[in-house]
């Protein structure tokens, strides 16, 4: 029989272990909100760690490639000058071609551009080995696009920042929520070392990966991008990538054909994707890899010696185009077999990506563009390099629809803000044009491509499940504007962790109501992040709500 005395002393001592357990409760709460405030410090000084090693890979990835460019030149040169030559030259092009093929097939996940699996793997879709990564994409690329292909540095520079972002959080132990941010400040550092423009860096990172204008990131990326950028220069010197400057400036009255030359860059985009699309199931119906490679790089060699202009990215075609001394004819022809080399090119499956190559194909759908206007209305030559710039911002708005990366990118690039109006509309027209017509953004398309192909129907088997911190934000005007907690309907093991409003945090519960500006943060898990962030866009980002 249990005393009194004995129910006294365990009532007690109930009562001091809830009393206990309440203090420990609220020092971890305490230690939590303290580890918060200094969490954003914490990752600036590691974005700035990611930014510096971003900065000095992608300045080695750039000298490389720019020696490549220069070997390729002399080689065709020495082919030149005789069969035997030619003979070699081939046998160099086939051996290259079976070396980026070996290294495709020992790490797939190197292949294109990068960007797509960057977004995969910051959405808990795929999983990549990091130092692998690193070495495959740099020596395939460096082969790749040296090797002649119409491919771009920019796409593997950011996969290379984010998996320097990944292997600092791997090596430091940092949790998933942590290690996805330095990814994405890591691909952001990746571009603005490739481009030379640490605010487009930025906005990418916000705009196209992370999908997530917080605090936190936006000052760990800004951080990255800054030091890369800074290194760079430091290294390589200060000249843009596209060295040519506006002069002349369209008059307000024909900016009537700043939106003629959107809805034609619309159109354009759309077609461009939809190439690339045709092109890759074109390709895997021939059944080795190597075939596929070998077709690329067997059009290198017949190029480099009837048009060798098309070869490489092309950058240096941007300049030529805005002096604006080419003929319609000239520039249409460079145009269509740009175009059809960078689609073959890029289909192949060898690493590098198509950012830089879609920048020259707006130069020279802009260039034309300005030439035929020129020519019909008498205007001064000295304003298609304004066609040029507006061609490239309205090609990327279309294909990447990533609009305000783009505005930024351009006008960082050309240092030029008077500008900044006419690229804004054409960038706004062309994005607008392309999703009326049902276009898919560039880089989702061949993400989905990519997990279709590489995961199917094994993904819960693919990734590991790991817990993530995600956060989103109540759009005034949205579906949970003025809702309680409890109707947002989120993936089962899903919980919001805390609410910040006004700057101070809020721990919610079933019956808070949220309001327009409420900050969430999110705790699920790796694989359902898709379905969660599903639901945030349906109902917290879309405003227009049903009664």
């Amino acid at each position: 029989m249990v005393t009194e005395l004995e129910r006294k002393i365990k009532k007690e001592n109930i009562k001091r272990l809830r009393k206990k357990r309440r203090r420990e409760k609220a020092s971890s709460a305490k230690k939590n909100l303290e580890r918060k405030d200094t969490f954003k410090y914490v990752l600036l000084a590691e974005g700035l760690v990611v930014g510096v090693a971003t900065g000095f890979l992608i300045a080695f990835f750039r000298m490389i490639l720019d020696y490549g460019d220069k070997l390729r030149n002399n080689l065709i040169e020495f082919a030149s000058q005789g069969l035997e030559n030619v003979i070699i030259f081939f046998v160099i092009l086939a051996a290259l071609s079976l070396v980026v093929t070996y290294i495709v097939k020992k790490e797939p996940y190197c292949a294109g551009s990068g960007i797509p699996q960057v977004k995969g793997e910051l959405k808990g879709q795929i999983e990549t080995v990091w130092y692998k990564l690193i070495i495959a994409k740099f020596v395939g690329g460096v082969l790749a696009i040296g090797g002649g292909l119409a491919l771009g540095r920019e796409g593997p520079s950011i996969q290379l920042g984010a998996m320097v972002g990944k292997g600092f959080a791997r090596t430091t132990g940092r949790l998933l929520t942590e290690e996805r941010m330095l990814m994405s400040c890591g691909a952001g550092a990746g571009l603005a070392a490739a481009f030379g423009a640490p605010l487009a860096g930025v906005i990418f990172s916000l705009e196209e990966l992370h999908k997530n204008f917080s605090t936190e990131v936006l000052l760990t990326t800004m951080a990255a991008t800054v030091s890369a950028d800074f290194v760079v220069r430091n290294i390589l010197g200060l000249e843009p990538v596209f060295d040519f400057h506006i002069t002349e400036y369209l008059p307000l009255a024909n900016y009537w054909m700043v939106i003629v030359l959107g809805v034609v860059l619309g159109v354009f985009g759309v077609l461009y994707n939809n190439t690339i699309n045709a092109m890759q199931n074109l390709l895997e119906k021939i059944p080795f890899k190597e075939g596929r490679v070998g077709i690329a790089f067997l059009c290198v060699g017949f190029l480099a010696f009837t048009y060798p202009i098309i070869l490489g990215s092309g950058h240096e075609l941007v300049g030529e185009v805005a002096m604006g001394e080419m003929a319609v004819i000239t520039l249409l022809i460079i145009l269509l077999s740009k175009f059809a080399f960078s689609t073959l090119s890029f289909s192949s499956g060898v690493p590098g990506g198509i950012f830089l190559p879609l920048l020259v194909l707006g130069a020279l759908t802009g260039g034309t563009f300005g030439k035929i206007m020129s020519d019909l209305f008498g205007m001064n030559q000295s304003l298609i390099a304004a066609f040029v710039v507006l061609g490239m911002t309205g090609c990327f708005a279309s294909i990447v629809r990533a609009p305000i990366t783009g505005v930024i990118l351009i006008t960082e690039m050309t240092g030029d803000f008077r500008s900044l109006l006419a690229i804004s509309i054409v960038s706004l027209v062309a994005y607008t044009v392309a999703d009326m017509l049902g276009g898919v953004p560039v880089y989702e398309q061949l993400l989905n491509r990519m997990l279709k192909k590489e995961i199917g129907s094994n993904e819960e088997n693919q990734v590991k499940r790991r817990k993530v911190i995600f956060e989103a934000e109540i759009y005034y005007g949205s579906y949970m504007d003025g809702e309680k907690v409890e109707k947002l309907n989120l993936p089962s093991g899903s919980l919001i962790v805390s609410v910040e409003r006004d700057g101070k945090e809020l721990i919610p519960y079933g019956q808070t109501v949220l309001y327009g500006g409420d900050k969430l943060s999110i705790l699920c898990d790796n694989n359902d992040i898709i379905d969660a962030e599903e639901v945030i866009e349906d109902i917290c980002k879309t405003i227009f709500r049903e009664e």
